[in-house]
């Protein structure tokens, strides 16, 4: 993980002292709005510490962990059909239809996907992340430029364009009518809310250590890029390719 190093002073020709010293931070290779993020970094976190952090604390203490597995099911469940899709786009058949599999036995049996009923034995369909960033990424597109957005936070230009295509997909019918309004937005919206708030609880660890270094912007691009590119080669069987950091 390489600081931003200050850039070397530059002279050029001056009527006084012969040289002009010229000062500032040399963009890194994949983060050309490197400013624009480091004031967003800057903000989000000013807000984290104000208001995400307490209240996920809060959620944490007052929600029994019984409650938010459960959420983190659900929420978790409603994934299930973008990750199906992707696996058909990377020609994994196999594993699309253990996705299947897994959102309709736990879209009924497991309540609507409160209990992961699908990864107990004897069943045992693990849960497998994927989206069409990572699809995007296994047919060689690149990251593209780092980014760090408000409420969104860390991502890059694929990462965004590949969420914003998951989150079109659509639940795969299931025979009950709880099935059929797994995408509404009264039921999406507030399971992405408890969803974010566990992440926050699960993850407090890592942010504190990126907090806590030198360069706490620097840590979490690369904590980011590296984490991303790490699964997605882990996901489609290929090498950690340093390059796509760039």
């Amino acid at each position: 993980m390489q600081p931003v190093e200050p850039m070397q002073p530059a002279a050029s020709a001056s009527p006084q002292a012969g040289v002009i010293v010229v000062t500032g931070q040399i963009r890194t290779p994949g983060d050309p709005l490197q400013n624009i993020n480091v004031e967003s970094y800057a903000t989000a976190q000013a807000i984290d510490a104000a208001v995400v952090a307490p209240t996920a604390d809060a959620y944490e203490k007052a929600v029994p962990e019984p409650i938010r597995n459960g959420l983190r099911n659900f929420a978790n469940n409603l994934h299930e059909p973008a990750v199906f899709v992707n696996f058909l786009l990377q020609l994994k058949p196999g594993k699309a239809a253990e996705t299947a599999g897994r959102f309709i036995i736990n879209s009924t049996i497991g309540v609507v996907g409160l209990f992961d009923i699908a990864r107990r034995k004897p069943i045992n369909l693990p849960q497998r992340k994927n989206g069409f960033a990572d699809t995007l990424g296994c047919y060689g597109v690149k990251s593209g430029a780092f980014l760090f957005l408000p409420i969104i936070g860390a991502t890059s230009v694929r990462d965004l364009i590949g969420g914003g295509v998951d989150a079109f997909a659509i639940p795969i019918p299931v025979p009950n009518s709880a099935g059929r309004t797994l995408s509404q937005p009264y039921v999406a919206v507030p399971s992405s809310v408890a969803r974010e708030l566990d992440k926050r609880v699960e993850f407090d660890e890592e942010l504190e250590i990126i907090h806590n270094s030198d360069d706490p912007y620097v840590a979490s691009r690369e904590y980011y890029l590296q984490k991303r590119q790490t699964q997605i080669a882990g996901l489609c069987g290929t090498k950690k390719n340093t390059s796509d950091l760039k």
